[in-house]
C-alpha cells in the first residue's frame, strides 16, 4: 500500500498501513460527532497526531486547538493552567490569567497525560465536562464552557480506576469514544515510508540501502515513532555517503533484537537530546521551527527542553 502524507495543524502524518488506515478511518467519524475522545497508547505512536486529525476533520475545523501536557506541570498550577485565576487568587497572580479552556472557547482542547491529574483537578474537570460553567481560581464569576476534549494517556486508566488513582465517573466520561493507536511493531508497513519522510526532512537525497531498510522494519521499536525519527537523525549524522547502511544505525546493532526496555529508554534519551540540540542548531535556536522539525508541539519541545536542558535552553529563548 503506498505511503500517504496528511498534515494537521502543521504536523505532518504517515498513513501507509492498514491497520493505521483503520485508526484514521475512525478517527475521521469521530470527529464529525461531538463526543470526548480518549486516545490510547504507547509513548511515541502518535497520539497527538491523532488528536489533531481530530480537529482538523472536525466541525471545530478553523477554530482554537489548544494543547496542554497534565505532566508537565506541578500539581498546584495545573488547576491555574487549565480554568484560570483571578488577580490576586494566590502569590504571584499579579492579574488576570485566562486558563486553556478559555482558550479554547468554541474549539479542541487537547490534555495529552491525562492520567497524570491529580483527583481533586479530575473532578472540576468532570464538572466541565458536563457541561457545567466553572470558576476561575479565587474568582466568582462562573464561565461558560464550549470547548471539545479529547484526552490522550499511555497508561491502563482501568487499572488506575481499580487502584483508585483515577476517578471511575471520569474515566466513563472520557471514554465515550476510545481510539487506540498501535504501536510501530503491530504496522510494520508504515515503518519504512516514516523512516524514508524522516530521511528527506535531513537529506533530501539520502537512501537507505536494502539492508538498512531490512533492519529498520524488523527492529521492535519500543519508542516506536519518537525512536524511529531519533535513529534516522543520527544515521544521517554519522553516514558518510548518501546511501544509509547497517552500520550507520548503532541503536539497532546491524537489526539485533531489541535490549531490555530500561536500556533502550537510556539510548533514546540520549538520541532525543541529540536530536533537540540539532533542531535547535539548524533553525538558529528558533523554538517553534525546532519543534515543527521534529514533528512535536512547541508546548512539547519547551517541556523536553526543561527536561534535558535546564542549562542549555537559557541559550535558546527566542521563539
Amino acid at each position: 500500500m503506498p505511503d500517504k502524507q496528511h498534515v494537521y495543524l502543521g504536523v505532518a502524518a504517515i498513513v501507509a498501513s492498514q491497520t493505521m488506515c483503520d485508526v484514521m478511518d475512525l478517527v475521521e467519524r469521530a470527529a464529525r460527532t461531538s463526543a470526548t475522545v480518549l486516545i490510547t497508547g504507547e509513548t511515541g505512536t502518535g497520539k497527538e497526531i491523532v488528536a489533531r486529525a481530530i480537529h482538523h476533520y472536525s466541525l471545530r475545523a478553523g477554530r482554537p486547538w489548544v494543547d496542554f501536557n497534565c505532566a508537565a506541570l506541578p500539581e498546584h498550577l495545573v488547576e491555574s493552567e487549565l480554568f484560570g485565576h483571578e488577580k490576586g487568587a494566590f502569590s504571584g497572580a499579579d492579574s488576570v490569567k485566562p486558563g486553556l479552556f478559555d482558550l479554547a472557547n468554541t474549539g479542541t482542547l487537547f490534555l495529552d497525560e491525562i492520567g497524570e491529574l491529580e483527583l481533586r483537578v479530575q473532578v472540576k474537570l468532570l464538572r466541565v465536562l458536563d457541561g457545567v460553567p466553572y470558576y476561575r481560581v479565587g474568582g466568582q464569576k462562573k464561565i461558560p464552557v464550549d470547548a471539545r476534549v479529547v484526552a490522550a494517556t499511555n497508561q491502563n486508566l482501568e487499572a488506575a480506576v481499580q487502584a483508585r488513582r483515577f476517578r471511575a465517573d471520569l474515566f466513563h466520561r472520557l471514554n465515550q469514544c476510545q481510539i487506540r493507536v498501535p504501536p510501530l511493531r503491530e504496522r510494520r508497513d508504515d515503518i519504512l515510508p516514516i523512516a524514508e519522510y524522516f530521511l528527506r526532512q535531513h537529506a533530501e537525497y539520502a537512501r537507505f540501502s536494502a539492508k538498512a531498510s531490512r533492519a529498520l522494519e524488523s527492529h521492535s521499536w519500543p519508542g516506536n515513532v519518537r525512536e524511529l525519527r531519533n535513529t534516522v537523525i543520527q544515521a544521517v549524522v554519522t553516514a558518510r555517503t548518501y546511501e544509509i547502511g547497517v552500520a550507520d544505525l548503532p541503536p539497532l546493532q546491524a537489526g539485533a533484537p531489541a535490549q531490555p526496555i530500561a536500556r533502550n529508554r537510556l539510548e533514546l534519551d540520549c538520541v532525543e537530546k541529540e536530536a533537540i540540540l540539532a533542531a535547535l542548531q539548524q533553525t538558529g535556536g528558533h523554538q517553534q521551527k525546532a519543534a515543527t522539525l521534529l514533528g512535536v508541539s512547541r508546548r512539547t519541545l519547551s517541556r523536553k527542553l526543561k527536561l534535558y536542558y535546564a542549562e542549555t535552553e537559557k541559550d535558546f529563548m527566542h521563539a
